[in-house]
């Protein structure tokens, strides 16, 4: 048991509990089948600012330093396409 494992889970149950509160369930089943939903979009759509905005389910499988780097490749390839467009423009207006 650690500390700060019971708050997380506690703030995990609390999101549920959050979206579950906001529509009203008739059986069971209903409430299973949302719960199960919920559960698969927390896990593996939901993007995680505690994870560096990766979903749980990539850094649990590993996935999370290839994802990051993905990125930073892209913003670096970005930054260098806007700045060769800002060179290009300031070359041809001045």
């Amino acid at each position: 048991f650690h500390p700060m494992t019971q708050g997380k889970i506690e703030r995990y149950h609390r999101s549920m509990k959050n979206v579950l509160l906001l529509e009203h369930y008739y059986s069971p089943d209903e409430l299973r089948t949302r719960l199960t939903e919920w559960v698969d979009y927390y896990n593996h759509q939901r993007y995680h600012e505690s994870l560096d905005n990766v979903r749980p389910a990539d850094a649990y499988w590993g996935r999370q330093d290839q994802i990051l780097a993905e990125r930073q490749k892209t913003k670096q390839l970005s930054l260098s396409q806007r700045r060769k467009s800002h060179i290009f423009q300031r070359a041809q207006s001045g």
